[in-house]
């Protein structure tokens, strides 16, 4: 079994300070295999928003699997936004904007969605697609796989398709192929967790989709600070999330899913 704790929108800049020292002594306490963090690391992508969240990553075990988001990119300096969109984050942050893991039961593939010319909607393109095919094809088929991206790819009905990732079905095509089990997102700030049959209909095929709320902003949009363990093994995973109430995060909800051939399903 893996245990992966999935953190996202953390909007250093907007952050609830009281959080931080319970987040990170109860993420160390859960002793993870890998951290993922899905994006929306600073609130305005400014220098000293991103020194704070590196320092907060600092104090995460690791390995860490982070991937950007709309708001790592710059909203007001034009220039910044249009040519070097991530150059702060590479540098804070990570070089890599889409890191993998890979180990003899999973295999976790970091998309980056953000890009300059669109304000909050995140997008894939053609190159991306052929890179997950290209680099899931590679391993062994027996690993649970694992995609990361800040924007999702599918949510519950009553969310517009606006929030979804651009080029979201050709996407999810490859997805099928590669037999991709398990989508991690943020950006809308509301925890969910189910599959993609209603959404798209590909065969038999129906991948367990499970968004984090925010885990530290200020920002919560209804819900209360959040974020997921997940506790994966073959055939099937265990979404928890903790939710802060009282102080402290605490379990509130802990859902089964079991995959029978290419679809996930509840248990």
């Amino acid at each position: 079994m893996r245990i992966l704790v999935h953190l996202s929108d953390l909007h250093f800049g907007r952050v609830d300070q009281a959080l931080i020292a319970p987040l990170r002594a109860l993420v160390t306490d859960l002793a993870p295999d890998v951290v993922i963090v899905s994006g929306d690391l600073t609130q305005r992508a400014r220098s000293h928003e991103f020194q704070a969240a590196r320092a907060f990553l600092d104090t995460l075990p690791g390995p860490q699997i982070v991937v950007p988001g709309n708001h790592d990119v710059p909203l007001y300096d034009v220039a910044s936004r249009f040519l070097t969109p991530l150059v702060k984050y590479r540098h804070y942050v990570a070089p890599d904007l889409e890191p993998e893991y890979v180990d003899d039961e999973i295999a976790v593939l970091g998309l980056n969605t953000a890009r300059s010319l669109t304000i909050k909607d995140g997008r894939i393109n053609q190159e991306q697609i052929a890179t997950i095919r290209r680099r899931f094809s590679a391993l062994d088929p027996a690993l649970t796989r694992i995609v990361v991206s800040h924007h999702p790819f599918d949510l519950p009905t009553h969310f517009g398709e606006n929030d979804l990732v651009k080029r979201a079905p050709l996407a999810m095509a490859a997805f099928a192929e590669c037999g991709v089990d398990l989508l991690l997102a943020g950006h809308v700030h509301a925890s969910h967790a189910g599959n993609t049959a209603v959404r798209y209909q590909i065969g038999a095929y129906a991948a367990l989709v499970v968004q984090a709320g925010t885990a530290t902003s200020t920002r919560g949009r209804g819900e209360a600070n959040s974020f997921n363990v997940l506790r994966v093994e073959v055939g099937r995973i265990a979404v928890e999330r903790f939710s802060w109430r009282a102080r402290a995060f605490r379990l509130v909800c802990r859902e089964t899913f079991k995959r029978v051939n290419d679809t996930w399903s509840p248990t």
